[in-house]
């Protein structure tokens, strides 16, 4: 069994040394950066392998640095806190998460904040942008609900400023400013037909030149209805050699293929032709992204393919310029038309590249949240804090309220998918295994935490307290965002390991770990009692994407609603690794 970490008052000397020591570890861990097991695309022979990013980083933008050898990618994090993340490469090649743009939707309005206090699947940012300009950073964004929002920073590393609404209105999505020679600024967007009724069109206006603010009415320069351009979307806007070029993507997320469009005006007419298209390749859909020019005179291109469960993944594509237009991928023999490379050279980049991935395990041994973690909605405090003795607490929301003191609407609804203290992170690769060390502490009657396959379809493996016990339990749910129900399978009933001698609000506890191995869309559940000897949990999980995000792994840990005080969990740790 494992030990409790609560410890009496007379260690607490010798914890708050060994606290130290493992954030120097944590602190040093990270300035070695972090190396994937079950996805690196770095091949250590000066090629790739795509894709670069085998993570659900949607609708992926990257702007050049102002010291011309560091790249940033922002990308969609829809209703899912904090939001807009940063990442950095040296090379295109190798990604490591800085931070986030937004800590919350949205700071400083309060109906905004309020509305994403819950879970609003699908909603929030969509296909962000980001720019640098006269020493700033700039993100802008669509939220389909209530209009384009920007964000600016002179690190992006740092601290980012609040929201600026520059157009307000539904529908607007997919938006990305160009500040041409003259310092005046464009902005082009594309449209919900969810929201406005009307799509596949893509619309160019005028923002001031501090582009907080639009200062004429858009006008359509691309119209893809009709033809075989439909469900153009997701435009990014360039200027080269005089030439005005728009980015997109056309013919639906799954199966589609990129356009470039050429103007000599920002308002068009443009004239466009398919660059990258699947071909022969296992790439479906190269769907909308970055193109990218280096200070050694490479074009690159990174764009996203949709992975089903897994989300949509980030490859990554050299340009070749040929009659003045981008050709994707792997030239053609004739044409402008390029497929999708799997494996390719490097850009070149400064020899002090060193191999990284974006973080996946945690120990928990810091006293901030590693950056590989989201919300299901805007952070509360009462979700969870970092421990001083290396763990990460996770307090049971009260399910089916606004998580106050006050009982639960009798028609609330009280399913995993309603909780936004889920705290989740992205798959990262086809096959890998994932297991966590941690301690439910009940308090009382029916609280319960363990882990959890986060999508539309979600299958959680948990600890509940029943009665003096707990029992083993696998809540599953098709079709949430349906209104599909969930079903709970009792699979064993287990002693507790500890209980709290103590009159006062005493607790029963219960040590395990949990695992879930994954493979080709498949999740097997596991447990053990001591960390050797792992046993099946229930029936095999399908994963399923949630909505516009790729399914995602975490802890989850919930209670009814109501006066009762809290139970938790405690994570020790959660590591991601090879089956």
């Amino acid at each position: 069994m494992m030990k409790a970490k609560t410890e009496n008052k007379s260690r607490q000397w010798a914890r708050g040394v060994m606290a130290a020591i493992m954030l120097a570890g944590t602190i040093n861990l990270q300035a070695q950066g972090y190396v994937s097991q079950v996805w690196n695309p770095d091949n250590g022979d000066g090629t790739y392998t795509n894709p670069v990013i085998n993570a659900d980083y949607s609708d992926p933008d990257v702007c050049v640095g102002a010291s011309g050898v560091d790249y940033y990618l922002t990308a969609s994090s829809f209703q899912c806190t904090p939001g807009l993340p940063i990442l950095h490469s040296k090379d295109l090649v190798n990604w490591k998460i800085l931070g986030y743009a937004l800590k919350s939707l949205y700071d400083g309005d309060g109906d905004m904040e309020k509305h994403f206090s819950k879970p609003r699947h699908g909603e929030g940012v969509w296909a962000p942008s980001i720019r640098y300009h006269n020493g700033e950073y700039y993100i802008y964004w669509g939220d389909p609900d209530f209009g384009v929002f920007m964000v600016k920073a002179k690190d992006p590393a740092g601290e980012w400023s609040e929201p600026v609404c520059v157009i307000k209105g539904k529908g607007l999505i997919d938006t990305t400013p160009l500040w041409d020679d003259d310092g005046r600024c464009y902005l082009v967007n594309g449209w919900a037909n969810s929201r406005s009724r009307f799509a596949s069109v893509l619309t160019v206006r005028e923002l001031n030149a501090e582009g907080t603010k639009a200062i004429s009415d858009p006008v359509i320069v691309f119209d893809g209805n009709g033809t075989e351009n439909h469900t153009c979307e997701g435009p990014k806007f360039y200027k080269r050699d005089g030439w005005y070029w728009i980015m997109c993507p056309a013919g639906g997320v799954p199966t589609g293929f990129q356009l470039a469009m050429r103007s000599r005006s920002p308002y068009g007419p443009y004239e466009s032709k398919v660059v990258l298209a699947q071909g022969s390749t296992p790439v479906n859909g190269p769907h909308q992204g970055a193109w990218i020019h280096t200070k050694y005179g490479e074009d690159w291109f990174i764009h996203f393919q949709d992975k089903g469960a897994y989300g949509r993944v980030c490859h990554l594509q050299p340009v070749t310029w040929k009659d003045n237009w981008p050709v994707m991928g792997k030239m053609p023999a004739n044409g402008y038309c390029g497929e999708p490379v799997l494996t390719y050279k490097k850009p070149k980049a400064m020899p002090d590249v060193k191999n990284e991935n974006p973080a996946e395990s945690d120990e928990f041994n810091s006293t901030r949240l590693g950056l590989q973690w989201q919300w299901n909605a805007n952070f509360n405090e009462k979700f969870g804090m970092p421990t001083t003795w290396g763990a990460y607490r996770l307090y049971c929301y009260k399910a089916g309220s606004d998580d106050n003191l006050s009982p639960a609407d009798d028609n609330a609804d009280t399913r995993i998918w309603m909780v936004p203290n889920l705290l989740l992170q992205k798959t990262p690769a086809d096959n890998f295994t994932v297991t966590t060390k941690i301690r439910m502490t009940a308090k009382d009657q029916n609280q319960y935490g363990g882990i959890i396959m986060m999508g539309l379809d979600y299958s959680a493996l948990v600890v509940r307290r029943v009665g003096d016990s707990f029992q083993l339990q696998r809540i599953t749910c098709e079709k949430a965002d349906k209104g599909g129900q969930e079903t709970v399978d009792v699979l064993d009933t287990l002693k507790p390991t500890a209980a709290d001698a103590i009159p006062y609000h005493p607790a029963i506890h219960e040590d395990i770990y949990m695992r879930m191995v994954v493979a080709d869309g498949k999740v097997d559940f596991l447990y053990s009692l001591d960390g050797n000897d792992y046993k099946s949990a229930g029936r095999q999980f399908m994963m399923r994407e949630g909505k516009w995000i790729g399914a995602k792994i975490g802890l989850v840990a919930v209670q009814p609603s109501g006066k009762e005080d809290r139970g938790w969990i405690e994570a020790d740790w959660l590591r991601i690794h090879r089956q």
